[in-house]
């Protein structure tokens, strides 16, 4: 009878241990200054998402939306003679120096380094192998497209390959890397004003909250970004779709969570 209870009371005490842990995540055990020194930092790094989130929607995006759209508005020199050359496509015939592929860890780098007579040398980079730059070696002869003093377009007996400074429509990856860092900067925040105003209060304790909020924000702006670059659609439908993915995986976590804490007394 008495192996019963104890039994019994261990069960007790370890339920309301696992709810405590749920409840506060164990952030109940610092000392108050220690928790408000962390909730100080929480907020220091919310203020440099937010406004890394601001440069990105600000700056970044419309930039990259404009340099595109001028891009693909450029036509060559010949059919615009008044235009100023930067603005225009001009060809360049330049010859091989070097073409070098350079393994690393995070994968290959593809680098051809060019020349214009004796007056010009430069380097350009691409994003693969093919179709051209496995072609190319030490003298050959190439034609190149610039845009604004950069080499877009490089090419060699019919067969072209743009250049890693080629202008790309993918505004959605920047509206989802802005987005992932303003959600970011509100969870920074709110996590960090509870610990700087309250210290000793369970509310948004990181096991499981904080966890869990990172985890469905990362998820919503990775599956949002991929499926609106996969589908064409317009960068500004990705913000409020990555917050309601973001709500709706968090509340799907949050609720697995409670379905694996036992009842006190169970």
């Amino acid at each position: 009878m008495g192996a019963v209870m104890a039994k019994s009371t261990r069960a007790r005490a370890t339920g309301h241990s696992a709810a405590g842990q749920w409840a506060g995540g164990g952030h109940g055990r610092r000392s108050p200054g220690l928790t408000r020194f962390a909730g100080g930092l929480l907020i220091l790094l919310s203020l440099a998402l937010a406004a890394g989130s601001y440069v990105v929607f600000t700056q970044w995006l419309p930039y990259d939306g404009a340099r595109y759209q001028d891009y693909r508005a450029a036509l060559p020199c010949r059919v615009q003679p008044h235009r100023p050359r930067q603005e225009c496509l001009s060809t360049w015939h330049l010859t091989v120096v070097e073409a070098v592929t350079k393994h690393n860890g995070e994968g290959n780098t593809y680098r051809a380094t060019l020349r214009r007579r004796h007056s010009w040398r430069g380097e350009v980079y691409f994003g693969g192998s093919e179709p051209l730059f496995d072609r190319l070696k030490a003298g050959d002869r190439v034609t190149a497209t610039a845009w604004r003093g950069q080499i877009m377009v490089l090419g060699k007996d019919g067969v072209r390959q743009n250049t890693s400074d080629v202008p790309h429509e993918g505004l959605q990856v920047d509206a989802a890397v802005g987005t992932f860092a303003g959600l970011l900067a509100a969870e920074a925040f709110a996590f960090g004003a509870v610990r700087l105003l309250r210290p000793r209060s369970p509310l948004f304790a990181w096991r499981p909250y904080g966890a869990r909020t990172l985890s469905a924000i990362f998820t919503g702006c990775a599956v949002v970004g991929l499926l609106a670059v996969a589908t064409g659609a317009p960068w500004w439908a990705v913000p409020p779709a990555v917050t309601v993915v973001a709500a709706l995986a968090l509340a799907a976590l949050l609720r697995r969570a409670r379905r694996r804490v036992p009842a006190p007394g169970a």
